[in-house]
């Protein structure tokens, strides 16, 4: 079953360039790709939010205060710029409320555990072997 979903961005508050971890994005590029969806949700529970990853960018929604908006952004991945596969990976924070200025450096350590678990949870499912029962 596909829904909908519509996300809203208000005014740029701030930009900045950072590096991501190259642990942080491999997983996060290797789970999207094994979903075969367009976009993959993320939940972070610890922190009520919502990462949503798509081929171009990672969005966060605070799922305490509204489901649409969208309260920080990670665009413009510059993979192409690292020589190793382990090195990170630079890209742009885009802070949308004064909010996103004060949970980044919660984000950067919340969000890799929220993609640890969801790539347990996705290879669990995907190693659970089919059984043949005997038709009598």
């Amino acid at each position: 079953m596909y829904t909908k979903e519509i996300f809203y961005r208000t005014r740029e508050l701030k930009r900045e360039r950072r590096n991501l971890a190259a642990v942080v994005y491999n997983r996060s590029r290797t789970l999207l790709y094994r979903s075969g969806e367009k976009a993959l949700f993320v939940p972070i529970r610890s922190m009520q939010y919502l990462a949503v990853i798509d081929p171009e960018e990672t969005v966060f929604l605070d799922g305490a205060v509204s489901r649409s908006n969208i309260v920080l952004a990670w665009q413009n991945f510059r993979s192409s710029e690292r020589s190793a596969l382990d090195q990170p990976v630079p890209y742009d924070a885009v802070y949308y409320t004064e909010d996103s200025l004060k949970i980044m450096p919660r984000i950067q350590s919340e969000f890799p555990r929220a993609l640890q678990q969801m790539d347990r949870k996705m290879r669990s499912a995907s190693t659970s072997e089919a059984k043949i029962v005997p038709l009598k």
